[in-house]
C-alpha cells in the first residue's frame, strides 16, 4: 500500500469569507516528483483546471509552471479575493498509486470544522466535487457526523447547494463540478450544456465551469 499525505498546509487569509474544499493532490505532489508546469502549491497539478478557469474568471494570466513566482502569485491573489483553500483529507492508503478519490482507502481527514472555528470571517464551502464516494462533499458529511452535524438541502440542482450551522454560525456549501478532466465526461452529458452547445458550438467544457463558478467566487 502506498501512504498518500497531503503535501501543503490549508491556506486561509486573515479574512477570508470563502474556502476551497477538495480531497487531495495527486501522488506526485507528495513525492517531490513535479512536471516542469506544474506548480508547487494546492490544486497546482498542471492536469487541473481549477487555476485555468478563475484565470478566465477574473481575467489573471496565471503561470503555469514549477516556480516560486507562480506559487506567490496564486497566494497574493487567494489573499485579495478573500479565499481560502483546505483540502478535506491529511492521508490515505492507495493500493495503486493514482489520484482518483475512489482509491483512497484508511482516509484520515482534516478537522475542517476546527479551521472553522479558528475564521471567523468564511461563510462559504466551495467543494470541488459532489457527494459521489470520497468527493470533497462525502467526505464532509461524514466530517459532519462526528459532531451530530448535517446537510440541509437549499438548491437540489446543479451545482448543489446546501446550509448548515454551527457555533451559532450558518454556512453555505455549494458543489461545483469537479475541475478536472476526469468530470469531463459527466459535464458533456449535462442538459444545460447540451443547451449552451447547441447555441453556441464553440462552448466548452472550460467555459461551462467558468459559468457556474463565477456565481460564487465573486458574489
Amino acid at each position: 500500500m502506498f501512504l498518500h499525505n497531503h503535501p501543503y498546509p490549508p491556506f486561509i487569509p486573515p479574512n477570508a469569507d470563502k474556502l476551497i474544499v477538495g480531497t487531495l493532490p495527486p501522488p506526485r505532489f507528495s513525492q517531490g516528483c513535479l512536471k516542469p508546469d506544474d506548480v508547487d502549491f494546492c490544486y497546482g497539478s498542471r492536469d487541473g483546471q481549477l487555476w485555468l478557469i478563475l484565470g478566465k474568471i477574473f481575467g489573471i494570466d496565471f503561470q503555469f509552471e514549477n516556480s516560486q513566482s507562480a506559487v506567490q502569485q496564486r497566494q497574493h491573489f487567494l489573499c485579495e479575493h478573500k479565499i481560502g483553500i483546505c483540502d478535506m483529507v491529511q492521508q490515505c492508503q492507495r493500493a495503486k498509486i493514482d489520484a482518483s478519490d475512489i482509491g483512497m482507502q484508511q482516509i484520515v481527514l482534516r478537522p475542517l470544522l476546527h479551521y472553522l472555528s479558528e475564521n471567523p470571517t468564511i461563510n462559504t464551502l466551495l467543494f470541488t466535487g459532489g457527494n459521489s464516494k470520497n468527493g470533497p462533499e462525502y467526505l464532509f458529511r461524514q466530517h459532519l457526523k462526528t459532531a451530530g452535524l448535517s446537510l440541509t438541502l437549499v438548491n437540489n440542482t446543479i451545482p448543489r447547494i446546501h446550509q448548515f450551522t454551527w457555533q451559532n454560525r450558518t454556512f453555505t456549501t455549494v458543489s461545483l463540478t469537479a475541475p478536472s478532466g476526469a468530470a469531463n465526461r459527466a459535464v458533456g452529458s449535462m442538459a444545460e450544456y447540451k443547451r449552451l452547445k447547441a447555441q453556441h458550438p464553440e462552448f466548452n467544457t472550460i467555459d461551462f465551469r467558468v459559468l457556474q463558478y463565477q456565481r460564487f467566487f465573486k458574489n
